[in-house]
């Protein structure tokens, strides 16, 4: 005979089947309250963006520099992230038979009661290495200030994730829902070493997604494979110069597009953004079933997992920034306030996504060091 607690479970089970979800929307105060990086973004002393602003070819000290900074900076300041490593090597064509490592890292937040398996999560995604040539290359929109602006965001939703998820449990809410967490993934080796094949290219995502589809999850979980409980691929790229257009490039995913499309208009219309384009950054939120195609789009870090089922949603600007694969590709050519937008942007989304309306502190509280109300309270 069934339970009470396995009916639940089976009925939350057949809402998760049938993608029924919470998203609620911010409120305009929570929008013009979502804070901002101000000097983290300082591309010479940034506490986030400067150190990841220098050569990290895959296997170099660079890299393993830029590794240590994402780990120390999540101990530090969301202690309450999992880090993790998923290590591989492969020989590329510019080495030989040399062995390169490669090394993903992923960061996790879950509801604090949930175990493996049994929660979908939003991933933020960016590559995090840097090409070979031209020799110094640095990589500012490719992708370093998309590492930035996802560190941020996630900084940013901290405090409202914890204040969530304390009041589920008090009201014991929680285990009744589809469970939710955000997982941040900074693959390495997007870069290709000579030029762009099936091979030499992707080195960290072919890596993580091949392993992620074979590993599974203890019998019974909701989700069987780390693969299968990505709920959407949140793929960054090629972010921080100005007047940017980012297409939307697949139709399974153009509600999420217009959901940011949505907040970005919202913001801009609040004053929030301090870009002042003569577009929006999302160019295609009317774009109309028939026009999409069934192209994968731009080949990024997306493609293995999408070869896997997973649902992406990409944000890369066509055309390309003029400074793409180039010595300008720094971080005196980013434009701060775009990237300050992205990053606000992203932090919205992932509020709405995991359902924070209510959650986040006031400013004014914030500012002060006083301790926020709980949402019953506001």
């Amino acid at each position: 005979m069934y339970t009470i607690d396995r009916l639940l479970r089976a009925l939350l089970l057949v809402c998760i089947l049938l993608g029924v979800t919470a998203y609620t929307p911010l409120s305009d105060e929570t929008l013009q309250n979502l804070p901002a990086a101000g000097p983290d973004f300082d591309i010479k002393m940034g506490s986030i963006l400067a150190p990841i602003l220098i050569p990290r070819v895959p296997g170099t000290p660079g890299s393993a520099a830029v590794q240590q900074h994402f780990v120390e900076w999540f101990k530090t300041n969301l202690p309450s992230w999992t880090v993790e490593f998923q290590n591989s090597t492969s020989t590329t064509p510019a080495t030989g038979s040399r062995e390169v490592p490669f090394a993903n890292i992923i960061i996790t937040r879950d509801p604090p009661w949930t175990q493996r398996g049994d929660v979908g999560r939003l991933a933020l995604v960016a590559h995090y290495d840097s090409k070979l040539t031209p020799a110094g290359f640095i990589g500012a929109t490719d992708s370093a200030a998309p590492c930035a602006m996802i560190m941020h965001a996630a900084r940013s939703v901290d405090e409202a994730l914890a204040r969530k998820w304390a009041a589920m449990e008090e009201d014991g809410s929680h285990g009744l829902e589809e469970e939710k967490g955000v997982q941040i993934i900074f693959l390495d080796g997007e870069e290709a070493f000579v030029s762009w094949t099936n091979t030499d290219s992707l080195y960290g995502a072919r890596s993580l997604a091949e392993e992620w589809e074979a590993t599974p999850h203890v019998a019974m979980s909701t989700y069987h494979t780390p693969i299968s409980a990505i709920t959407l691929f949140l793929l960054l790229d090629l972010l921080g110069t100005a007047k940017p257009k980012v297409p939307s490039y697949f139709k399974t995913t153009h509600w999420a597009y217009q959901n940011l499309a949505g907040l970005e208009m919202r913001l801009r219309s609040l004053g929030v953004l301090m870009s002042k384009p003569d577009h929006p950054f999302l160019t295609e939120s009317e774009k109309a079933a028939n026009q999409f195609n069934n192209a994968w789009g731009v080949q990024d870090d997306h493609v293995p997992f999408m070869a896997r089922g997973v649902e992406v949603l990409h944000i890369i600007p066509t055309p390309f920034p003029h400074e793409w694969h180039t010595m300008d590709d720094d971080g005196s050519h980013l434009d701060l306030p775009t990237v300050e937008d992205w990053a606000r942007m992203l932090t919205a989304f992932v509020g709405e996504w995991m359902d924070l309306e209510g959650y986040f502190p006031h400013k004014s509280l914030a500012a002060d060091g006083v301790q926020p109300a709980k949402k019953d309270e506001l």
